[in-house]
């Protein structure tokens, strides 16, 4: 039998609270990921065949197989992601706004997907 030694008592105690803590770091980490991806997803989804009309119609963006000749070429321009978002909600050019169309959350999980699969900032 051990033998407890004072002011040693809690060190198992504090190796178990940093495992415990670093293994909901890499589940938080995990999760984020998997947010990401589904955000990703859908931005994708949006670009190509969800929104009305689909961007991809228009821009050209390599990652969606896209090829649209109307508006600029998205892997040229590499917008962030915020630059997207007042694209989409303003519209600009000859490209409709989808204020109207778009919820908040979709115009954000498009300006992600176009940001990041064109090389921009994704914010």
């Amino acid at each position: 039998m051990r033998r407890r030694v004072p002011g040693r008592s809690a060190v198992p105690s504090r190796r178990l609270a940093v495992a415990v803590m670093l293994a909901a770091l890499a589940s938080a980490t995990a999760s984020a990921a998997d947010d990401d991806a589904a955000l990703m997803s859908l931005g994708k989804t949006l670009f190509t065949v969800g929104a009305v009309p689909p961007c991809a119609i228009c821009h050209t963006l390599k990652d969606a197989g896209s090829t649209g000749e109307v508006g600029p070429v998205l892997d040229e321009l590499k917008p962030d992601a915020e630059r997207v978002v007042t694209a989409l909600k303003s519209g600009i050019g000859a490209m409709p706004s989808y204020r109207g169309s778009l919820s908040d959350e979709q115009m954000r999980a498009l300006a992600r997907y176009v940001s990041r699969a064109s090389g921009g900032a994704a914010k």
